[in-house]
């Protein structure tokens, strides 16, 4: 792949997570200052697990058969940045609610276009995609250092911000190499949704992958839609800055994984996500702002290994365990649980929780309780994957 090729790609990484990174850690806190119950925060948050259950359809029936992928990836944007910056001047929950669904069914069809592009331009994806997409993992950092530095986390400037990205995306985007649709023919219904997919539940321990992967995903959401307000509630400054922390981990253990796959095999590199999950929650249970300080950092820190170790070995597992003639509709399809209906259930449930335990004080939340909740749930997912997963997929994945 050309130099000049690289380096239009990986900015396109870099703005694409700054956008997501720019509101999404810190939009909590925000709806928490307008008066938003937990309830109403966590299904603000299922916005984007919505948006991925519905995001498949607009991957399958326009990028792939209608339209050039880079010019679509810029129509995307600057209608998402728009709903998005109309989000940010809302102060009620159904306005704000609806402009930030419509941003999020505009902005999540855009993870999987632009890994899409960037595939279409390399020879050697394997050896070629990564240098570009750590760029990602880069921008998100970025915007989050940005936000905590200064210091509008219960504010609608990132809002602001995060618009600003996507409208400048959206113009980068035309600059980025040509990408036409390759695809004709008509568009089947069960392989938008990765139906065929549904084959592989015939083998018990992928069933069970399946089943825990969705199950897991419920207390997952209580980290993505409370940390933020959790941090600043207990006085923790410059939350947003400090949660980039867990990106840094998993740039590191994302670089670490291989050696990881040699020692340990697909089935404990889960359990030990898992456990990664299970011990955060408890630091973030235990830890405070003062002398076990170092228990939240280190829940932060977790990130590495509860992201990369469940989330990057699951796709992988996916791809090894699938014939390859449904492995792009088995991804499809676990996307469809994890991301979609796993974290939509969560991002209800955490809100519901939340609310239950509601203070009087300057804390406002009993929040070792609500921590202890999603903890209680990975533990048993935990066990669940420890007594009846078996995976035979090792030595293909370290091959």
């Amino acid at each position: 792949m050309p130099t000049a090729v690289r380096l239009k790609l990986s900015v396109m990484m870099f703005l694409e997570y700054f956008v997501w990174g720019a509101w999404y850690v810190t939009m909590g806190t925000w709806l928490g200052s307008l008066g938003f119950s937990g309830e109403q925060i966590g299904l603000t948050y299922g916005t984007t697990a919505l948006a991925a259950m519905i995001s498949p359809f607009f991957v399958g029936m326009f990028a792939d058969r209608f339209f050039a992928t880079e010019r679509l990836l810029s129509v995307l944007h600057l209608l998402g940045g728009g709903a998005l910056f109309y989000a940010s001047t809302r102060s009620t929950f159904w306005p704000l609610y609806t402009a930030v669904l419509v941003h999020t069914l505009f902005y999540m069809p855009t993870l999987a276009l632009t890994n899409s592009l960037s595939f279409r331009q390399m020879k050697d994806p394997k050896r070629e995609f990564p240098p570009v997409r750590v760029l990602g993992t880069i921008g998100w950092i970025a915007a989050g250092l940005i936000v905590g530095t200064l210091g509008v986390e219960a504010t609608g400037k990132p809002m602001q911000l995060a618009a600003a990205g996507a409208v400048a995306l959206a113009a980068y985007c035309l600059v980025l190499p040509h990408t036409p649709p390759q695809m004709t023919g008509r568009v089947r219904f069960r392989d938008v949704l990765g139906l065929d997919a549904l084959q592989l539940m015939k083998d018990r321990s992928f069933a069970i992958f399946v089943l825990g992967s969705f199950l897991v995903c419920i207390p997952l959401q209580f980290y993505y839609a409370f940390a933020n307000p959790f941090l600043n509630a207990i006085g923790v400054t410059n939350a947003a800055g400090k949660m980039t922390m867990g990106q840094m981990s998993e740039l590191v253990f994302l670089l670490l994984m291989p050696w990881f796959f040699k020692r340990l095999g697909v089935k404990q590199m889960l359990l030990v996500g898992m456990g990664a999950w299970v011990t955060r929650y408890i630091l973030f249970a235990y830890g405070n702002n003062e002398a076990l300080v170092w228990m939240l950092y280190l829940g932060i820190l977790l990130h590495g290994i509860c992201y990369d170790f469940f989330f990057v070995t699951g796709q992988i597992y996916v791809d090894q365990k699938a014939p390859p003639t449904v492995r792009a509709a088995a991804q499809g399809f676990i996307t469809f649980v994890t991301y979609g209906v796993g974290m939509l259930i969560g991002s209800w449930l955490s809100g519901r929780i939340v609310d239950a335990y509601v203070v009087a004080g300057e804390v406002g939340h009993d929040w070792q309780s609500i921590w202890l909740a999603p903890a209680a749930m990975a533990t048993a997912v935990l066990v669940l994957f420890a007594l009846f997963f078996k995976s035979d997929a090792t030595a293909e994945v370290v091959r």
